[in-house]
């Protein structure tokens, strides 16, 4: 079965038995680009950004965390709050474990495209958040069955004045490094994938990266295994499609068919 806690870790074991090292979001940009970007000698490394987005089920990103601090990786945790304070022990132990701590934004499609309230609910959740742990990097929440995509309000503000160094759609060469998401509860969701994507402004355009494909995380495993996997990667994880419980396992990939014919309609759409 795909998606589960005991192919997750298969897949970590078979990248560092391939000698992947493993950087989270904030060492890219803070060691990497802001040092030695313009240097093609980073890039004879072979290194892997572990990013997951935390939308639900907080328990399963702390699962993936300890499973990532066994084997002596970091990675980096971007929560969306669904309810902030029953989840205070879940993100302090993730943040406990060493992983950095980041904000998955959802500020202007929760304020109707309102950029003021939005960035007043984007100040207090960053502030929340940094009780934990230090904050400088985010990502945006796709908030697909909205009209309003939440990196439009970088448009009227400029996050690094909130001390944030780096947003991975805005400032990731996604032509240096491949990105891969499990938007959609699969690898190859770009049907159903509304938002969590290169963009116009940063295309991909890399041959080798528009031919790659991978279907199942077992496809990522063979490739990593065979020596057929790109050198630099970031690899986006959504929790809550991970589960070893065949009930919730069940749940989630049921409901994620049903929301993927939704998404794959607005895609065609726009």
């Amino acid at each position: 079965m795909d998606f589960t806690f005991t192919i997750y870790k298969q897949l970590l074991l078979t990248l560092q038995m391939q000698d992947f090292l493993f950087i989270t979001v904030s060492e890219l940009f803070e060691k990497v680009y802001g040092s030695i970007y313009h240097s093609p000698d980073i890039y004879q490394n072979k290194f892997i950004i572990l990013r997951h987005d935390v939308e639900a089920r907080y328990e399963n990103a702390l699962r993936m965390a300890l499973i990532e601090h066994d084997l002596g990786i970091s990675a980096s945790y971007y929560f969306r709050f669904s309810n902030k304070f029953s989840n205070e022990v879940l993100i302090g132990e993730v943040a406990s474990l060493g992983h950095e701590i980041g904000y998955h934004y959802d500020d202007l499609s929760a304020c109707r495209g309102n950029h003021e309230k939005a960035m007043e609910r984007f100040q207090a959740n960053l502030a929340y958040l940094r009780q934990f742990a230090p904050v400088t990097t985010i990502t945006m929440e796709g908030a697909p069955l909205s009209r309003f995509d939440n990196r439009d309000l970088w448009k009227s503000y400029d996050y690094r004045k909130l001390g944030i160094v780096a947003e991975p759609y805005f400032d990731m060469g996604f032509n240096k490094i491949f990105y891969l998401t499990d938007t959609g509860r699969r690898w190859d969701g770009h049907l159903y994938n509304v938002r969590d994507k290169a963009t116009a402004d940063n295309p991909i355009t890399n041959p080798e990266f528009l031919r790659l494909r991978f279907h199942s995380t077992a496809d990522i495993i063979q490739a990593v295994g065979d020596g057929n996997f790109p050198k630099q990667a970031m690899l986006n994880f959504h929790p809550q499609r991970w589960n070893s419980n065949p009930l919730p396992w069940l749940k989630e990939l049921v409901w994620q068919n049903i929301k993927n014919q939704v998404k794959r309609v607005i895609v065609k759409m726009r």
